[in-house]
């Protein structure tokens, strides 16, 4: 930019009434703008309270798994897996719909939901609570055994519903 671009666009910053200021750390040079040093500094002295000297800064190693916190269980996490486990027992014929009386089945519905249960416990492997990793493979166990007790039912009925045809 040439200096009297530069001129004319400050001069019509202050007639707009606001000002621009470069708050990049960095100089198109890739050296360290010295304002940016200040800020650090000033930054760092209102951080240590006065008459302290700021401790040598050391790198610190990560904790080893020993000085890890164990992971808590949250409570989000249990919700997900009840609305989960919730919506494939309803597909599951595990309660009726309110309007018929009727049991809703869709066992297509139900495999996605249980794929998703599937997909969440493998990624989340190693990642959970004993309690958490406990609660989905017990929600997963009794909904796969219903899965595949639903679906052997619905296929006896289509079997006896074919003969009959017959």
């Amino acid at each position: 930019m040439t200096d009297k671009m530069h001129d004319e666009k400050h001069r019509a910053n202050e007639e707009t009434g606001f000002r621009i200021v470069d708050r990049r750390l960095f100089t198109a040079e890739g050296e360290l703008r010295p304002e940016a040093v200040q800020q650090k500094q000033a930054e760092q002295a209102a951080a240590t309270p006065a008459g302290r000297a700021e401790p040598e800064s050391r790198p610190v190693a990560p904790p080893t798994v020993q000085e890890r916190e164990p992971p808590r269980s949250s409570p989000s996490f249990q919700l997900l897996i009840d609305f989960l486990a919730r919506n494939a027992a309803v597909l599951l014929g595990g309660y009726a719909d309110p309007r018929t009386g009727q049991a809703i089945v869709d066992l297509d519905g139900a495999r996605e939901l249980l794929d998703m249960l599937d997909a969440l416990r493998e990624k989340t492997r190693g990642n959970l609570t004993a309690e958490e990793e406990r609660l989905l493979a017990d929600v997963l166990g009794s909904l796969k055994l219903s899965y595949v007790e639903v679906s052997q039912a619905a296929s006896k009925a289509m079997k006896q519903k074919v003969r009959g045809q017959s």
